[in-house]
């Protein structure tokens, strides 16, 4: 799924704030944060909150991150939605990985309204996603996707690989870039760009006002 090549997108974003050191970080679906935590290990924010609903993940997670001081460090255990609706803290970035395609199209919108309430005026929602293309079906797109799963894979035994795209069958509701834009622009987040695109799979990055030069 281009991880590395992902997250060396995601660090190089991080590497333009004129914050590091002081920015803070929500990260929403966190899993292990074993992809995150190298791009915060070189450019520190002042406060990280992983959010996922995996007790073990979390666990995990906590290990990848030990090079950020536990002062810094909060994870906790629930929903990425109920968490970033909850929030009363204001966010620098909020960072969600394959994570908000699992969304309904009405909670996707509720998701963004959430993230422009608590981002900072130059607050960054880096979005790292699956994105349909302009006016292809959810089928056609899951067609796809699982033939290239199923071609590509080929390390992955073959009951886990049918077990993965059983799962991406049944819970991936990818929108098209025009939707998610639609929906930034509703909550307040003035500015869209993409930022790398491997495949279905995207970086996004929304902003409340301006976008940094790339």
């Amino acid at each position: 799924m281009f991880h590395q090549e992902i997250y060396q997108g995601v660090g190089q974003l991080l590497k333009l704030r004129d914050d590091v050191g002081r920015y803070r970080l929500m990260d929403l679906g966190c899993g292990n944060a074993r992809y995150l935590a190298p791009c915060l290990q070189q450019f520190p924010p002042a406060l990280y909150e992983g959010v996922d609903l995996s007790e073990a993940a979390l666990a995990e997670a906590r290990g990848y991150l030990a090079g950020l001081p536990d002062s810094v460090v909060t994870l906790t255990q629930g929903d990425l939605l109920e968490a970033v609706e909850a929030t009363d803290k204001t966010w620098d970035v909020i960072f969600t990985g394959f994570a908000v395609h699992h969304l309904m199209s009405d909670d996707k919108a509720r998701f963004f309204q959430a993230a422009g309430r608590c981002l900072a005026e130059k607050g960054w929602l880096i979005l790292v996603d699956v994105v349909r293309e302009e006016n292809q079906s959810r089928e056609d797109y899951l067609e796809g996707y699982l033939k290239c799963m199923r071609d590509n894979w080929i390390e992955v035994p073959s009951d886990q690989l049918e077990e993965a795209c059983a799962h991406v069958h049944d819970h991936d509701y990818p929108e098209y870039f025009s939707t998610l834009q639609e929906m930034a622009a509703a909550a307040g987040l003035k500015a869209s760009r993409v930022v790398s695109r491997y495949g279905q799979h995207y970086t996004l990055l929304f902003a409340r006002s301006s976008l940094p030069q790339i």
